[in-house]
């Protein structure tokens, strides 16, 4: 790794942590054409991180408001979305670990197309965060748990899930972006220890920082950038970007192994 890779990889994270277009599934992919194999998983998880302070540079009244007050229907909601999250982690917890090494990233890619698709199709509904039920938040952390799979847009899939039980676009958007910080948080403490048995040594702490500074900045103008899509209803683009990009690693997947075996 060098400079210019952990600029790359920080930038590509944080814009597609919140554009519907897989961050893991973009990294996974990274990883295979510059042949990044030791510390990809540390730097990945601390890429991640970066993004964090994003979603708190943009919805900091938000989260204060939160700190401030725990005990309220926004933070249930948020909690109760984890659960499915975290029976689907653990339960297919090898099943996903294996699915790094790429291998299903093209059918991920071609499954986040169709439900940008659909949510494109969705006309958007009544419900607000103050209004949602709790099947609501469980459903979309059904879908965040499927999104655990590399080519499946988290951000995309909550949006979606969000959209289909009836939540107005724009809320659902809010709550996606607010339920990456438990899920991110969760993710850290999964991997800890994997990350304990050498995750500093593999990786130079200057890339892990430049990568980091570069994913918070990108992440932000990515999540301004996607509320504006969303007011737009203008997510077919992604879906054709996705499409095409899912044929191509299928393409190489099945029979020109270029980046993949």
């Amino acid at each position: 790794m060098n400079v210019f890779i952990a600029l790359l990889l920080g930038l590509v994270q944080g814009l597609c942590e919140f554009l519907p277009v897989s961050s893991s599934g973009h990294l996974v992919l990274l990883h295979n054409i510059f042949g990044i194999e030791e510390g990809a998983l540390f730097f990945s998880i601390m890429l991640h991180i970066g993004t964090l302070l994003a979603v708190f540079a943009v919805y900091r009244e938000q989260i204060w408001a939160l700190i401030k007050k725990p005990l309220q229907k926004k933070t249930g909601m948020l909690l109760a979305a984890l659960v499915p999250t975290v029976i689907l982690a653990v339960m297919f917890r090898d099943f996903f670990e294996s699915s790094y090494s790429g291998k299903y990233l093209g059918a991920g890619f071609v499954l986040t197309a169709c439900l940008l698709l659909l949510l494109q199709r969705l006309t958007s509904g009544k419900k607000t965060l103050k209004t949602m039920a709790l099947q609501d938040a469980l459903l979309i952390g059904l879908f965040q748990g499927v999104a655990i799979l590399p080519g499946v847009s988290r951000s995309g899939a909550t949006i979606a899930g969000g959209a289909i039980m009836g939540l107005e676009k724009n809320e659902a958007a809010e709550f996606s972006f607010l339920l990456s910080i438990p899920a991110i948080l969760g993710s850290v403490v999964f991997e800890l220890p994997e990350l304990a048995e050498g995750g500093l040594k593999q990786v130079d702490l200057l890339y892990v920082l430049i990568g980091m500074a570069a994913a918070a900045v990108s992440g932000y103008f990515a999540i301004r950038f996607m509320l504006r899509i969303i007011k737009r209803k203008k997510l077919w683009p992604f879906s054709v970007y996705l499409s095409a990009l899912g044929v191509l690693v299928l393409l190489d997947q099945l029979w020109f192994h270029f980046f993949f075996a």
